[in-house]
């Protein structure tokens, strides 16, 4: 192995190297279907569409470096974008200008639960997500009658899912870029991100040295709802309406492009760099599996594939290590 090789292996920054080779390659595969595709008002907006999955995977993110997975995103972000609808028809004024914080909270608040379950319940993340899926899916059929609850988004969040604001660059892409800072900021330059570590990789050992493990593992949920929450606000301004199983396509993607991006399944390990590389090379994949015309049944098949081979692979480097 070459010193340069085995400085990246080192520094943990080899997966987002190799990803970022995947994505070169994929842009000129992709050309190769369409001569658009290097275009920069095509790449502008492949970035608009993977702003959505990339504050998904953001929250998905935190959960993983815990050892954990949250298997209710889809209908985490339904919640937020049929609640924030919900909240805009509700009031005429008022409103409007509620819609977007009262959906985040609804995941965040959704978030809470499943982190007190995972917690201190100390149910399994896998098991008790999924419940919580299936109670948010109940919850919303319930409170919409199956429908959603308004026709049409409100200006502002269409505004901020399709609009470009700031020198042609889209909102959306934005959003992200702000929800990437504080996330870089939150793992690398605070006490709770360094405790995120600590839990991921022994969660015995990071109690015993004083961190509150079921504190940071129930922040992570209820910022890991949140996201997903914001996600569905933001699909919602971008469809112009909210609509059921909204999220059901952002589970498989959003753990995909964690681990594609290097982030270790089983916790402790990671990088938000590579989580972003796996964000970009996943939407370049659906889209050049798009222009394919490959069906929803063989990119499920392919996402699969990809976080079965990532265990695989983590899971025999930490036994040789341990």
């Amino acid at each position: 192995m070459s010193t340069l090789a085995l400085r990246f292996r080192r520094s943990g920054q080899l997966p987002v190297l190799a990803g970022a080779l995947c994505t070169v390659a994929l842009l000129l595969v992709g050309s190769l279907y369409s001569k658009n595709f290097l275009s920069p008002d095509y790449l502008l907006l492949q970035l608009q569409i993977a702003s959505f999955l990339g504050v998904i995977a953001t929250g998905a993110m935190l959960v993983i470096l815990l050892g954990g997975i949250d298997l209710s995103v889809p209908w985490l972000v339904t919640a937020g974008g049929m609640m924030s609808a919900a909240a805009a028809g509700w009031w005429s004024g008022a409103g409007a200008a509620i819609a977007i914080p009262f959906g985040i909270l609804c995941g965040a608040a959704l978030g809470l639960v499943n982190g007190i379950g995972v917690a201190y319940l100390r149910v399994p993340s896998m098991i008790f997500t999924l419940g919580i899926n299936a109670v948010a899916q109940g919850l919303i059929v319930v409170q919409t009658g199956g429908f959603a609850p308004q026709d049409r988004a409100t200006p502002a969040m269409h505004l901020i899912a399709t609009g470009r604001s700031v020198l042609g660059i889209p909102n959306a892409l934005l959003v992200w870029i702000a929800v990437g800072a504080a996330t870089m900021f939150l793992l690398h330059r605070t006490t709770f991100g360094r405790a995120i570590y600590a839990v991921g990789n022994r969660e015995r050992a990071a109690y015993l040295s004083g961190i509150d493990t079921r504190r940071v593992t129930l922040l992570c949920f209820v910022i890991a709802g949140a996201c997903s929450a914001a996600a569905g606000v933001l699909l919602t301004g971008y469809s112009t309406k909210a609509y059921q199983a909204m999220g059901d396509a952002y589970q498989l993607p959003a753990i995909a492009a964690v681990v594609l991006g290097g982030t270790n399944i089983l916790g402790g390990q990671g990088s938000y760099l590579g989580t972003v590389v796996g964000v970009i090379l996943i939407t370049l994949l659906q889209s050049i599996l798009s222009v394919m015309q490959i069906p929803e049944m063989g990119r499920q098949v392919i996402y699969g594939v990809v976080i079965i081979a990532m265990l695989l692979v983590y899971g025999r480097g930490r036994r040789q290590s341990g």
